[in-house]
């Protein structure tokens, strides 16, 4: 089963209480996102593996440790996960950027399906370290389609990082995708009936783009 790890470091949740916050502007929000991404990051990468290079100092000649690779690619779920790639690449300038379009799709007998209208990855996704990001895992339909759609394309290493996170969607989330491990910020009470997470911090992508 894969792991779920809440980071609870002190100014990141300080910065999660400021955009819970009903009163904070977009312009706040957007940047308390940034901020939190790149906080949470430093998280997700600690176990990245490393390798041991020969480096000139202006002194003399050591042996340090260094990244074993920099093939990593962040795959913002859009729109809301948009807000959470500026971060996450100003801590890993060098990753690549790829691209999930999904939405949800009512039928008529009450059942909802994800539908996944855009996918942009960069070359060779298949052989690097996938960071799947999004703000929000309600019920986890969004993030099981998005992982199973790279999975498809050969994907084999994928974390899934988002701000908060329901129950129930977790649980989703590790039912489908067992070999997924998850990062979050919190960790909240329930889904209410339309799905929204409770406490939580309203919608995500409205508040990011001003569009509530």
């Amino acid at each position: 089963m894969s792991t779920v790890t809440v980071v609870d470091h002190p100014l990141v949740q300080h910065k999660l209480a400021l955009m819970r916050d009903e009163r904070t502007t977009s312009k706040d929000f957007r940047n308390l996102l940034d901020e939190i991404a790149l906080l949470m990051g430093y998280e997700v990468t600690r176990h990245l593996p490393t390798k041991r290079v020969e480096v000139k100092t202006p002194m003399t000649t050591g042996t340090f440790d260094m990244l074993a690779d920099d093939l990593f690619t962040i795959v913002p779920i859009l729109r809301a996960g948009i807000g959470m790639q500026a971060g996450l690449l100003e801590l890993m300038p060098f990753a690549h950027i790829g691209t999930i379009g999904l939405y949800r799709e009512e039928h008529a007998d009450g059942s909802i399906e994800i539908v996944e209208y855009y996918f942009k990855m960069p070359k060779d996704v298949d052989k690097s370290r996938v960071f799947i990001v999004d703000p929000m895992l309600a019920t986890g339909g969004s993030a099981v389609a998005a992982i199973s759609s790279l999975k498809r394309r050969g994907c084999k290493n994928i974390i899934f990082m988002c701000l908060v996170a329901a129950p129930e969607g977790i649980k989703v989330v590790q039912e489908e995708h067992p070999d997924v491990d998850i990062f979050t910020a919190a960790i909240d009470d329930h889904l209410d009936k339309h799905s929204y997470i409770i406490p939580g911090l309203g919608d995500a992508g409205d508040r990011i783009f001003g569009t509530r």
